[in-house]
């Protein structure tokens, strides 16, 4: 596949706002891709890198040489050339990279140059594109979209889906179960404001704790185990103590889902920043435990002893994961039979208020007929947190004042369109210590398209969690809305700008004015 056909096909997709004609376009870019270049097109039209990273600065990207006059670069030269980018290191690696980042450059034609510009830089946004890729291949193929959505869950990746379905057609989806040793888009939660929100919205239901640690997808065969993060990272060297743990299961295989968090002496959770410095360390593993030692906790039960579990309720699921993993390493629960019972919603309010008390983020209510649906933000679980957040994306940085003089530190916050843009929703500079001032402000300036006195522009890539008292309704800003008393509460390295919330969401919130929950 040329390069050009999937320039094209990117700018005709930016260019119609019709579902329809988008899934239409990437079925015909589909029917002409070979199997095996599947997997980067995909990646590309996404607006994502195989390598993530190339250590290309936009600089680097602007001063790029004449275009060629006519198109002959394939997506495999291209992501051959990127990984030989990303690749290069040490004494002269910056005069490396722009040699070659020239070379590819000259074979590119006008428009490939502004798609690879835009590419390499982050600023290719399409808009839900996976969802319309999943629609598009299954066009494409002559596949069922349920049945292509469900492989992409199960696989973990749309790139490896396509390749084996552009291969051997709708038969390859029954290569895509549920494999110990091969983890899965983990199942997302969708909010309630509060408790009793969620029980009128689910019905029967148990409420679980919501612990404030990091997402961990563990597979254990017999004595070999392995452990992934939500975004399917694996980690197993990390965590020695989630391997001993999986070693004492009451099973010889088993997927589970769950959380790693530390706790205190007085077992109350340590801050969510110590657990991601501890489980990203890579050095010392065995000093860092020693220095702060992690706590799995499992909430759900993908598989057990050769059985997948996916289609089960959530009740049953429980009932194998009680039998599997010790109450200590269980979260813990309160089962809502009856919801409109008065007793059982002070039951579920008094449970909401111990977990508080225990100090941590609040609960997950969760359907007891409910499937598992992985890699779904399904509405059979709804989170509630007593305080809202959003996870919002990084547009530009002003310079501060006074002791933040040389700092950048107010910051412009942003929320997803449907088409993958970002649309502003006001500034904050609170929460902000100065460590993270000291941080943030270098990883901005390696990020920033443009400075000015004032500040600086920067691709929208960073995620912060921010949280806040109220949306309310302002013509100042592009959706019309802003956040009120908005305050940072951490950066979201574990997200990517399109796992950013949206600007539906918070739209939806407006007007709300009693504590917020997500």
């Amino acid at each position: 596949m040329l390069l050009a056909d999937l320039a094209r096909t990117s700018r005709e997709i930016a260019a119609t706002s019709a579902r329809s004609a988008k899934v239409t376009l990437l079925a015909q870019l589909f029917r002409t891709a070979e199997p095996a270049e599947a997997p980067v097109a995909v990646t590309y039209l996404a607006g994502r890198l195989p390598q993530r990273r190339t250590g290309v600065g936009w600089r680097t990207l602007m001063e790029h040489p004449p275009p060629a006059a006519a198109p002959r670069l394939t997506v495999a030269d291209v992501d051959a050339a990127l990984g030989r980018i990303a690749a290069v290191s040490g004494k002269g690696s910056q005069t490396e990279r722009k040699r070659l980042l020239h070379t590819l450059m000259s074979a590119a034609t006008e428009e490939e140059q502004l798609f690879l510009i835009r590419l390499i830089g982050g600023e290719l946004r399409q808009g839900a594109l996976d969802a319309l890729a999943v629609e598009g291949l299954s066009a494409a193929v002559g596949a069922d979209p349920v049945d292509v959505r469900r492989a992409v869950m199960l696989g973990g990746s749309l790139g490896t889906v396509a390749q084996a379905l552009l291969a051997r057609g709708p038969a390859a989806l029954a290569d895509f179960r549920l494999t110990v040793g091969r983890p899965v888009l983990p199942m997302l939660a969708q909010t309630a404001k509060d408790v009793d929100e969620a029980l009128d919205r689910l019905g029967p239901c148990a409420v679980e704790e919501k612990l404030d640690g990091i997402r961990v997808q563990v597979h254990r065969d017999g004595e070999s185990v392995r452990v992934y993060t939500r975004t399917l990272d694996e980690i197993t060297d990390r965590l020695p103590e989630v391997v001993a743990a999986a070693h004492g299961l009451a099973a010889r295989q088993a997927v589970l889902d769950g959380e790693v968090i530390a706790l205190d002496q007085d077992e109350r959770p340590r801050p969510f920043q110590e657990v991601s410095g501890r489980v990203g360390s890579r050095l010392d593993v065995l000093g860092a435990r020693e220095s702060l030692p992690l706590s799995p906790v499992f909430f759900d039960l993908l598989a057990v002893d050769g059985r997948d579990l996916l289609d089960l309720p959530v009740g049953q699921r429980h009932e194998e994961l009680a039998r599997v993993v010790p109450a200590p390493q269980r979260v813990r629960r309160l089962v809502v039979t009856d919801p409109g019972d008065g007793k059982c919603r002070d039951a579920a309010r008094e449970f909401t208020g111990q977990v508080l008390a225990r100090g941590h983020e609040g609960v997950v209510c969760k359907a007891l007929d409910s499937r598992y649906s992985a890699g779904r933000r399904g509405a059979s679980w709804l989170k509630v947190k007593p305080v809202h957040t959003l996870d919002l994306v990084v547009l530009a940085a002003e310079w501060g004042h006074g002791r933040r003089t040389g700092k950048l530190s107010n910051l412009h916050l942003g929320a997803r369109r449907p088409d993958g843009s970002f649309a502003m929703l006001g500034k904050t500079f609170k929460g902000l210590t100065d460590a993270l001032l000291t941080w943030q402000t270098e990883r901005l300036r390696n990020i920033a398209v443009s400075s000015a006195a004032w500040g600086v522009t920067v691709r929208p890539e960073l995620v912060v969690e921010v949280a806040f008292d109220g949306v309310q309704q302002s013509s100042r800003y592009p959706a019309g809305v802003t956040l009120r008393f908005a305050r940072v509460v951490r950066y979201r390295q574990d997200k990517t700008a399109d796992q950013a919330d949206t600007v539906e969401t918070v739209v939806a919130l407006r007007g709300q004015r009693t504590p917020l929950s997500g």
